[in-house]
């Protein structure tokens, strides 16, 4: 017999079908009259509910059939007497593929820490939480997909093994064969990398940027979606240590363009969640309602759903680094000295100063543009103030900065001052430099972190709950 999904099963099959039933074993409850097994297998929040009358099955049978169980069950459909569910599966047929002995099986019938299931990422995608946020983060996946060909965007794959640290920052996991017992040494002790399988230094990389900037400007319009790895000792709830990136990179787009794109495409992406993941967001919504009625009213977040049509719906503001500071000067907070953080022109801001600006001031997401040249990359094109860069980033309730991007310099002049000034050596990006010499043209992208997308959407509060197996200092277990 055909074997069909549980959501198909519930959403296409009618009373009266014989169906088989895959799935684990959520939850089994038994009365005098009939045992009620609610059997999932992760293609929707819904579970299909299974009944067996009394002694129809071996006593042994029924005994393997517990919680965490992976079973088939073939039957009929029939109409629900219960709520909850329109219809139910009334057994004839029962098989076992795995049993869970109820005494050590850790996912038991009722609520669990966030911590506890990080402790188990093997077994949490089988919760509620965990299968709701897996499938949401396949939908803005293909969402992702989607939206940059049907605009007319080329996939890239770019390096994930580089030579070359696109951020600057030097927070890189590196890569080698060298014994690192009895590595090779060159005349003055270091470590001599000629001998190592590249024959120099390498690296995991921290942005497929740089190559990407490549390919525009060949093919004019191009995404990258791939991993990305700092070797940044955080443990914030904001960073990973392995990552998704999305990056685009346009051919003949400015700052504006640049803006435009950014807004367009998160709001699409955001939208194809609402409209293709109806049943786990609407979970997702319950669930942080539930977690908020802890907080006092003031401290209390929008609701999910709510917050999500309204990113849809309303444009995003859009300012000036220079413009963003005064509104922060003046403040409340910083005048009341709340900011664990001064303000002032030409710092970086930090994640309290943009959620004030977007949750407090402006209630909506906002794209900040032009900040000080000092506090951004090299690769960012220089405004004629001498001052500042065309870089915006786009920050949204609760996390701050989701999207972080600029017009790239075009001018070989200026891009290989800017290179010495922050102590590149020119050799290591010649590649880069010979796109301003053959062809330059004004360029633009910016970088998400997909993760911080799928945060968002979803609710969760910790980025290590977003992604299946997350990666973060002094854990890898998985």
């Amino acid at each position: 017999m055909r074997t069909i999904q549980i959501k198909q099963i519930l959403s296409q099959a009618r009373v009266g079908d014989t169906v088989t039933a895959k799935g684990w074993i959520r939850t089994k409850r038994e009365s005098k009259n009939a045992t009620f097994l609610a059997i999932n297998d992760g293609s929707t929040i819904n579970n299909i509910q299974a009944v067996a009358e009394p002694g129809q099955f071996s006593e042994e049978l029924m005994r393997v059939i517990t919680t965490g169980a992976c079973v088939a069950v073939t039957g009929v459909l029939v109409e629900s007497a219960g709520s909850g569910q329109s219809v139910e599966l009334k057994a004839q047929n029962i098989e076992v593929y795995g049993g869970a002995d109820p005494d050590k099986y850790p996912l038991q019938p009722k609520k669990h820490s966030l911590e506890f299931l990080r402790e188990i990422a093997h077994l949490r995608p089988r919760t509620n939480t965990f299968s709701a946020v897996l499938r949401l983060r396949h939908a803005l996946a293909f969402a992702v997909h989607k939206y940059y060909n049907d605009n007319g965007f080329f996939y890239l794959n770019t390096p994930i093994i580089t030579a070359s640290d696109a951020e600057g920052a030097g927070e890189m996991f590196r890569v080698t064969t060298l014994d690192m017992n009895k590595p090779p040494r060159t005349d003055d002790g270091k470590i001599d990398y000629k001998e190592d399988f590249f024959g120099r230094e390498t690296n995991l990389t921290v942005s497929g940027q740089l190559e990407g900037e490549l390919a525009a400007l060949a093919l004019s319009k191009i995404y990258t979606f791939g991993p990305t790895f700092r070797a940044e000792n955080s443990n914030t709830t904001r960073h990973l240590a392995e990552f998704w990136m999305i990056e685009p990179e346009m051919a003949f787009f400015e700052l504006e363009d640049n803006m435009n794109l950014a807004e367009d495409f998160v709001k699409y992406v955001i939208k194809y969640a609402l409209e293709n993941c109806t049943d786990d967001l609407n979970f997702l919504d319950k669930r942080l309602a539930e977690d908020e009625k802890s907080k006092p009213q003031n401290e209390r977040s929008i609701p999910l759903l709510e917050k999500l049509w309204f990113v849809v719906n309303n444009p995003f503001e859009r300012l000036t680094y220079t413009e963003a500071i005064k509104i922060l000067v003046a403040s409340k907070p910083h005048k009341e000295k709340k900011f664990k953080y001064d303000v002032a022109w030409g710092i970086d801001l930090q994640s309290e100063h943009e959620r004030y600006l977007v949750e407090k001031h402006f209630k909506k997401p906002v794209i900040l543009t032009n900040y000080p040249r000092e506090i951004k990359a090299f690769y960012m094109k220089q405004d004629d103030d001498g001052k500042t860069v065309r870089a915006m980033d786009v920050l949204f309730p609760g996390i701050g900065e989701i999207i972080g991007g600029s017009q790239r310099e075009d001018n070989y002049d200026k891009l290989l001052a800017r290179i010495h000034e922050v102590g590149i050596e020119p050799e290591a990006l010649w590649w880069y430099l010979e796109t301003r010499q053959f062809g330059s043209a004004p360029h633009a992208g910016f970088g998400l972190g997909f993760e911080r997308l799928v945060l968002f959407v979803s609710g969760m509060t910790n980025i290590r709950d977003v992604i299946p197996f997350p990666r973060f200092p002094k854990s890898a277990e998985f």
